[in-house]
């Protein structure tokens, strides 16, 4: 049981690092020259942010749901991080990296979600 509030942990960290690089990457991206150029990314951002957020919530509490919110999680981060791929600006490349890395823990904490239930 601790390896998986260990896992919990580290989702929870992530997904918060990620909501804020996200939240900062939108930021950047209204400030650069022509910020239309961005606008798949912005809002692709601002919903991966709070996609992490709501990770991290329903993680910190060990709902039943959590599963279903990691699977989502990790899929907007994946989409997000093609939109910033899309663009050459740094912010945009480092935001596409921890929404990578953010993916790939919550796809684990939901599998991990999907054994533990089967053990019920």
């Amino acid at each position: 049981m601790n390896d998986t509030l260990d896992a919990y942990d580290k989702c929870i960290d992530i997904c918060k690092q990620c909501a804020r690089v996200c939240e900062s990457c939108t930021a950047s991206c209204l400030e650069e020259a022509d910020p239309t150029q961005f606008a798949d990314c912005v809002r692709c951002t601002i919903d991966c942010a709070s996609m992490c957020n709501l990770a991290a919530k329903f993680l910190s509490r060990e709902s039943e749901f959590l599963q279903l919110i990691c699977e989502d999680c990790a899929e907007i981060c994946s989409k997000c991080a093609e939109k910033c791929r899309a663009h050459e600006a740094e912010h945009c490349q480092q935001c596409a990296d921890i929404c990578i890395a953010c993916a790939k823990e919550c796809l684990k904490v939901g599998t991990a979600a999907i054994d533990m239930a089967e053990l019920v």
